[in-house]
Protein backbone atom coordinates (compact mmCIF):
# COMPACT_ATOMS: atom_id res chain seq x y z
CA UNK A 1 0.00 0.00 0.00
CA UNK A 2 1.38 3.28 -0.67
CA UNK A 3 2.11 6.03 2.17
CA UNK A 4 -0.09 8.94 2.35
CA UNK A 5 2.23 12.61 2.44
CA UNK A 6 0.49 14.38 4.93
CA UNK A 7 0.52 18.42 3.65
CA UNK A 8 -0.26 21.61 5.57
CA UNK A 9 -1.33 24.60 3.67
CA UNK A 10 -0.03 28.41 4.32
CA UNK A 11 -2.18 31.03 2.81
CA UNK A 12 -4.35 33.91 3.57
CA UNK A 13 -7.20 33.19 1.27
CA UNK A 14 -9.95 30.89 2.69
CA UNK A 15 -11.15 30.44 -0.54
CA UNK A 16 -8.31 29.00 -1.61
CA UNK A 17 -7.29 26.91 1.35
CA UNK A 18 -10.71 25.19 0.77
CA UNK A 19 -9.54 24.65 -2.63
CA UNK A 20 -6.45 23.11 -2.32
CA UNK A 21 -8.34 21.18 0.60
CA UNK A 22 -10.86 19.51 -1.77
CA UNK A 23 -7.92 19.10 -4.53
CA UNK A 24 -6.03 17.16 -2.00
CA UNK A 25 -8.79 14.95 -0.89
CA UNK A 26 -9.63 13.25 -4.40
CA UNK A 27 -5.85 12.10 -4.25
CA UNK A 28 -5.81 8.63 -1.99
CA UNK A 29 -2.14 9.32 -1.36
CA UNK A 30 -2.15 12.79 0.20
CA UNK A 31 -4.39 13.57 3.08
CA UNK A 32 -4.29 17.70 4.29
CA UNK A 33 -3.65 17.75 8.04
CA UNK A 34 -4.07 21.67 8.67
CA UNK A 35 -4.01 24.73 7.52
CA UNK A 36 -2.91 28.17 8.48
CA UNK A 37 -3.96 32.09 7.56
CA UNK A 38 -0.86 33.57 8.29
CA UNK A 39 2.96 32.91 8.46
CA UNK A 40 3.06 33.10 12.22
CA UNK A 41 0.05 30.45 12.53
CA UNK A 42 1.77 28.66 9.60
CA UNK A 43 5.14 28.04 12.35
CA UNK A 44 3.06 27.46 14.94
CA UNK A 45 1.00 24.51 13.07
CA UNK A 46 4.12 23.12 11.63
CA UNK A 47 5.94 22.71 14.96
CA UNK A 48 2.73 20.72 15.96
CA UNK A 49 1.84 18.67 12.86
CA UNK A 50 5.39 18.16 11.68
CA UNK A 51 3.77 17.83 8.05
CA UNK A 52 6.12 15.99 4.99
CA UNK A 53 5.14 18.86 2.60
CA UNK A 54 4.17 22.52 2.93
CA UNK A 55 2.35 24.48 0.64
CA UNK A 56 2.85 28.46 0.91
CA UNK A 57 1.61 31.56 -0.74
CA UNK A 58 3.95 34.18 -1.60
CA UNK A 59 2.49 37.43 -1.01
CA UNK A 60 0.77 37.38 2.47
CA UNK A 61 0.04 39.98 5.18
CA UNK A 62 2.14 40.41 7.99
CA UNK A 63 4.98 37.47 7.47
CA UNK A 64 5.40 36.73 3.81
CA UNK A 65 5.97 33.73 2.37
CA UNK A 66 9.67 34.23 2.06
CA UNK A 67 10.24 35.42 5.32
CA UNK A 68 7.76 32.13 6.62
CA UNK A 69 10.04 30.31 4.32
CA UNK A 70 13.50 31.02 5.95
CA UNK A 71 11.95 30.63 9.56
CA UNK A 72 10.54 27.49 8.36
CA UNK A 73 13.77 26.36 7.17
CA UNK A 74 15.80 27.56 10.21
CA UNK A 75 13.58 25.95 12.76
CA UNK A 76 12.90 22.49 10.58
CA UNK A 77 15.66 22.21 7.83
CA UNK A 78 14.26 18.84 6.26
CA UNK A 79 10.54 19.95 5.82
CA UNK A 80 10.01 20.82 2.35
CA UNK A 81 8.38 23.59 1.25
CA UNK A 82 6.55 24.14 -1.88
CA UNK A 83 5.73 27.64 -2.67
CA UNK A 84 2.75 27.95 -4.13
CA UNK A 85 1.68 31.72 -5.66
CA UNK A 86 0.11 33.65 -8.48
CA UNK A 87 3.51 35.48 -8.84
CA UNK A 88 5.88 34.31 -11.63
CA UNK A 89 8.21 37.35 -11.31
CA UNK A 90 11.83 36.47 -11.40
CA UNK A 91 13.02 38.02 -8.61
CA UNK A 92 10.02 36.09 -6.87
CA UNK A 93 11.27 32.89 -8.36
CA UNK A 94 15.11 33.23 -7.70
CA UNK A 95 14.65 34.31 -4.11
CA UNK A 96 12.43 31.86 -3.15
CA UNK A 97 14.57 29.17 -4.51
CA UNK A 98 17.83 30.74 -2.76
CA UNK A 99 15.38 31.11 0.51
CA UNK A 100 15.60 27.04 0.34
CA UNK A 101 12.24 26.36 -1.78
CA UNK A 102 11.94 22.91 -2.64
CA UNK A 103 9.78 24.00 -5.64
CA UNK A 104 7.50 26.57 -6.87
CA UNK A 105 4.03 26.12 -8.65
CA UNK A 106 1.49 28.76 -9.83
CA UNK A 107 -1.93 29.17 -8.41
CA UNK A 108 -3.18 29.50 -12.25
CA UNK A 109 -2.65 25.74 -13.38
CA UNK A 110 -5.21 23.13 -13.96
CA UNK A 111 -6.24 21.45 -10.95
CA UNK A 112 -4.68 17.64 -12.61
CA UNK A 113 -1.50 19.66 -12.91
CA UNK A 114 -1.30 20.70 -9.50
CA UNK A 115 -1.72 17.35 -8.23
CA UNK A 116 0.50 15.91 -10.45
CA UNK A 117 3.24 18.21 -9.43
CA UNK A 118 2.29 17.46 -5.91
CA UNK A 119 2.45 13.53 -6.71
CA UNK A 120 5.90 14.20 -7.66
CA UNK A 121 6.87 16.49 -4.73
CA UNK A 122 5.74 13.29 -2.70
CA UNK A 123 7.88 10.78 -3.97
CA UNK A 124 10.58 13.99 -3.00
CA UNK A 125 11.31 15.31 -6.37
CA UNK A 126 11.96 18.98 -6.72
CA UNK A 127 9.30 20.43 -8.57
CA UNK A 128 8.95 23.98 -10.70
CA UNK A 129 5.75 24.76 -12.74
CA UNK A 130 6.98 24.40 -16.57
CA UNK A 131 7.08 27.58 -17.74
CA UNK A 132 9.15 29.22 -15.00
CA UNK A 133 12.33 26.67 -15.83
CA UNK A 134 13.06 29.03 -19.07
CA UNK A 135 12.39 31.92 -16.73
CA UNK A 136 14.72 30.88 -14.06
CA UNK A 137 17.22 29.82 -16.43
CA UNK A 138 17.53 33.20 -18.18
CA UNK A 139 17.88 34.41 -15.17
CA UNK A 140 20.73 32.95 -14.30
CA UNK A 141 22.09 33.24 -17.62
CA UNK A 142 22.17 37.29 -17.57
CA UNK A 143 23.06 37.47 -13.92
CA UNK A 144 26.27 39.11 -12.82
CA UNK A 145 28.11 35.99 -11.83
CA UNK A 146 27.26 33.60 -14.36
CA UNK A 147 27.48 29.71 -13.53
CA UNK A 148 30.43 28.07 -14.39
CA UNK A 149 30.68 25.09 -17.21
CA UNK A 150 30.68 21.55 -16.01
CA UNK A 151 33.99 21.29 -17.53
CA UNK A 152 35.78 24.29 -16.00
CA UNK A 153 34.76 23.73 -12.10
CA UNK A 154 36.25 20.66 -11.45
CA UNK A 155 33.54 18.19 -10.16
CA UNK A 156 34.48 15.12 -9.13
CA UNK A 157 32.75 11.96 -10.42
CA UNK A 158 30.88 11.32 -7.56
CA UNK A 159 29.90 15.48 -7.67
CA UNK A 160 28.84 15.08 -11.40
CA UNK A 161 27.10 11.86 -10.75
CA UNK A 162 25.03 13.84 -8.15
CA UNK A 163 24.05 16.50 -10.49
CA UNK A 164 22.57 14.18 -12.77
CA UNK A 165 20.68 13.19 -10.30
CA UNK A 166 19.64 16.72 -8.99
CA UNK A 167 18.69 17.44 -13.04
CA UNK A 168 16.17 14.57 -12.91
CA UNK A 169 14.49 15.98 -9.73
CA UNK A 170 16.31 14.10 -7.24
CA UNK A 171 15.89 15.02 -3.43
CA UNK A 172 18.68 14.20 -1.21
CA UNK A 173 17.17 11.64 0.44
CA UNK A 174 16.23 9.69 -2.82
CA UNK A 175 19.96 10.46 -4.38
CA UNK A 176 21.31 8.72 -0.90
CA UNK A 177 18.89 6.04 -1.35
CA UNK A 178 19.65 5.60 -5.11
CA UNK A 179 23.76 5.82 -4.31
CA UNK A 180 23.58 4.04 -1.22
CA UNK A 181 25.28 6.56 0.48
CA UNK A 182 24.14 8.87 3.39
CA UNK A 183 21.77 12.06 3.31
CA UNK A 184 24.61 13.91 5.19
CA UNK A 185 27.17 12.69 2.46
CA UNK A 186 24.80 13.77 -0.08
CA UNK A 187 24.73 17.06 1.50
CA UNK A 188 28.07 17.78 1.84
CA UNK A 189 28.21 17.17 -2.19
CA UNK A 190 25.29 19.20 -2.87
CA UNK A 191 27.52 22.42 -1.14
CA UNK A 192 30.38 21.75 -2.95
CA UNK A 193 29.14 21.25 -6.38
CA UNK A 194 26.93 24.22 -6.04
CA UNK A 195 29.75 26.64 -5.07
CA UNK A 196 32.62 25.04 -7.43
CA UNK A 197 29.25 26.00 -10.30
CA UNK A 198 28.85 29.09 -8.72
CA UNK A 199 25.12 28.26 -7.60
CA UNK A 200 23.17 29.32 -5.07
CA UNK A 201 20.43 26.60 -4.51
CA UNK A 202 19.70 22.80 -5.89
CA UNK A 203 17.02 23.91 -7.95
CA UNK A 204 18.78 26.40 -9.63
CA UNK A 205 21.38 23.35 -10.24
CA UNK A 206 18.63 21.43 -11.47
CA UNK A 207 17.48 23.90 -14.34
CA UNK A 208 20.51 24.86 -15.05
CA UNK A 209 21.76 21.43 -15.58
CA UNK A 210 18.82 20.60 -17.51
CA UNK A 211 19.12 23.80 -20.20
CA UNK A 212 22.63 24.60 -20.09
CA UNK A 213 24.64 21.10 -19.28
CA UNK A 214 22.13 19.01 -21.33
CA UNK A 215 21.78 16.11 -18.92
Amino acid sequence: MESVTTLIAIDDHPLFRKGVADLIGMEGCLEMIGEAASGEEGLELVATLHPDLILLDLNMKGMDGIETLKRLKEKEPDTRVIMLTVSDNEDDVVTALRAGADGYLLKDMEPEDTLEYLRQAARGKLVISERLTELLAHALRTEGTHPRDTSQAGLTDREEQILRLIAQGLSNKMIARKLDITEGTVKVHVKHLLKKLNLRSRVEAAVWAVNEAKF
